[in-house]
């Protein structure tokens, strides 16, 4: 294979600061190259072939934890495979076509009733965060309001609310296998038992007193004369909820604030038309996607370009490359709130696109209203510091803010 100009390395200072150079030049003169061991794609047309295809595999986590596992030597790790196996963004028909359908309605029905509630949430988080007119965006406000609103979601009791988001962060680590160390998959191995006994728990109390939270709803849930979740299906489910939107969520807040700050007639505009705060987190997740990248393996020998993906080679589809292409989106640098939404692959595309999209949506669009009726133009008060305990999503670890009155 001929030498490139440039390939892909997430592991630079630059590149967590500011991947979208990197992705400009990839685009440019490496659209699709190897390395690292896997194919690397960041083209907007490229990636959502794939994230289409139905014959790439979304198994890839799983397999990449067993493999890990191996190679360091660690055993007992049935719960955690179990956990990968199972979650419906890593299982194939027909299993997944049986999760989704037992779960699509009720999340989509759930999440439109949660309104209310992330309101109330937010709007007290808004009064707590703020002190002589300065916070920490990430820690006071982007951080808590997802881990609070999934803890209403699924009517987990109060003494789990403090610890879920801690033990979120720790089953994040599955994610990446390769990051791994032993002692990695033993805290999460103590993590994982944890979580899914504490939500067989509440499942058991679900059912003998329904209520109208998401366990309520799934437990209730059947396709045509009886199929239905079980219980570890439920729990997994539970603790995926977290694992998938938490950090993703507090990212898309940190990011459009962000963007705000950095483009003040736009924020500005959402201030006397708050209509357009649903433009602005469709552009955040075009202009700046939490989620920046996700993995596939080729099940069938595809072309592309000059290039062919054997059957059997894994592919890492830069989401945030993609949402960048200027073949897709004009001025693709320039944060639009006017951009027609719904071209972006923040929540990825097709089969195994994001079931949780409307709720991290909702959050984001309620977290800007609260935000924005504070008296007056929210600014940075020091520069953001990008968080490193994780290559696949792009949000800040803090930001400090402030309310700049005229």
């Amino acid at each position: 294979m001929t030498a490139v100009p440039v390939r892909f390395n997430p592991f630079t200072d630059e590149f967590r600061a500011d991947p979208y150079p990197m992705y400009a030049a990839l685009r440019e003169h490496a659209p699709v190259h190897r390395t690292m061991g896997m194919w690397v794609l960041t083209r907007h047309a490229d990636v959502r072939a794939v994230l289409r295809d139905r014959n790439s595999g979304v198994d890839v986590i799983p397999l990449a934890l067993r493999r890990q596992a191996a190679r360091l030597g660690v055993g007992d790790t049935e719960r955690i495979d179990r956990l990968g196996s199972k979650s419906l963004v890593f299982t194939e028909n027909p299993d997944h076509a049986r999760l989704r359908a037992l779960v699509n309605r009720v999340f989509t029905a759930a999440a439109a009733r949660l309104a209310p509630r992330v309101t109330a949430l937010a709007e007290r988080l808004t009064r707590d965060a703020w002190h002589d007119g300065e916070t920490e965006l990430m820690g006071s406000f982007a951080g808590k309001l997802p881990v609070l609103a999934l803890c209403d979601w699924l009517g987990l009791p109060e003494h789990l609310h403090p610890l879920v988001g801690g033990w979120t962060h720790d089953i994040r680590f599955l994610l990446e296998p390769g990051l791994m160390t032993a002692a990695d998959f033993t805290r999460v191995r103590t993590v994982v038992d944890t979580f899914t006994a504490e939500l067989h728990a509440v499942i058991d109390r679900r059912r003998a007193e329904p209520g109208d939270d998401l366990i309520s709803l799934l437990l209730a849930s059947r396709i045509g004369t009886g199929d239905r979740l079980t219980d570890e299906e439920l729990a997994t489910i539970g603790i995926m909820c977290f694992v998938a939107g938490v950090e993703t969520t507090k990212s898309l807040i940190g990011n459009a604030v962000l963007a705000l700050t950095a483009h003040p007639a736009a924020q500005d505009r959402l201030r006397t038309d708050p209509a357009r705060t649903a433009a602005a987190v469709a552009e955040t997740l075009r202009y700046d996607s939490p989620l920046q990248h996700t993995k596939r393996v080729a099940r069938r020998d595809v072309p592309l370009g000059d290039r062919v993906l054997r059957a059997g080679d894994q592919v890492l589809l830069c989401l945030g490359a993609a949402n960048r292409d200027p073949a897709a989106f004009p001025a693709p640098d320039t944060f639009d709130l006017t951009r027609e939404p719904g071209a972006h692959l923040a929540f990825g595309h097709g089969l195994h696109g994001c079931l949780g999209a409307p709720l991290a949506e909702l959050q984001a669009r309620i977290a800007l209203d609260c935000l924005l009726r504070l008296p007056g133009r929210l600014v940075r008060a020091g520069e953001p510091e990008w968080q490193d305990h994780s290559f696949i999503v792009r949000g800040p670890r803090r930001l400090p803010l402030a309310v700049e009155t005229a």
